[in-house]
């Protein structure tokens, strides 16, 4: 097996054989950029769980972008810089990594596991459906995309790498193609609901109400 895709393969095994559908192109050009503070912060899956993390921070409204810090579960990292689109009356965040996955100065360390995905500078995208007190949002996934282009090979172009399809399409022609699939499960995976955590609150000794105390004593 070539190493390329054995790599490809390493990675989806490690990631759960979930493989985000990749493109050469943006989703977006600059009028479709918007900039929405309600996604800043840290988001979750369920706050009593081991958590994964969703974290939006260092926005730049000029550009209309910030940066997305994921965490997984058992602690795997990826850095990526996002973009809200609107496409309609439908929005999507446009994701492209924002560092190498290796550090610079130790190419054998791997500190951002989630960008190794695009050690070719992709881009992905994700569907999001509400962003208030939960963010619900659809993540595409490359299974689904290939059983789409096998029963339509015509509906965007693409190219395969190892077997892998990559959209080759215009911006033009991805927003089109997008917003045809966009309720497809081929192409969007089922929801993702997170939720806001909420930052810690230190207390100090001097706002502790002693009777309360007294009481829980």
């Amino acid at each position: 097996m070539k190493t390329k895709k054995f790599l490809f393969y390493l990675l989806a095994a490690l990631l759960g054989e979930c493989v985000p559908v990749m493109s050469l192109h943006p989703l977006y050009t600059d009028k479709d950029l918007v900039f929405e503070e309600k996604l800043l912060g840290i988001w979750v899956d369920d706050a009593n769980r081991p958590e994964t993390t969703w974290e939006f921070k260092e926005p730049n409204e000029q550009k209309k972008m910030c940066k997305l810090i994921f965490v997984d579960d058992e602690g795997k990292k990826g850095s990526f810089d996002v973009h809200l689109t609107k496409l309609q009356n439908k929005l999507f965040l446009d994701v492209y990594p924002s560092e190498p996955p290796w550090d610079k100065d130790d190419p054998n360390k791997v500190e951002w596991i989630y960008n190794t995905l695009f050690l070719v500078p992709f881009h992905t995208f994700i569907k999001i459906n509400e962003i208030e007190s939960q963010l619900k949002l659809q993540l595409t996934d490359d299974d689904g995309f290939k059983k789409l282009l096998e029963e339509n090979p015509g509906s965007v172009e693409h190219m395969s790498i190892e077997n892998q399809p990559v959209l080759t399409a215009s911006t033009k022609e991805l927003q089109a193609f997008v917003l045809k699939y966009a309720d497809d499960k081929r192409l969007f995976t089922d929801e993702t609901v997170l939720i806001r955590k909420e930052p810690k609150v230190n207390v100090e000794p001097n706002d502790i109400d002693p009777n309360e105390a007294l009481k829980k004593g």
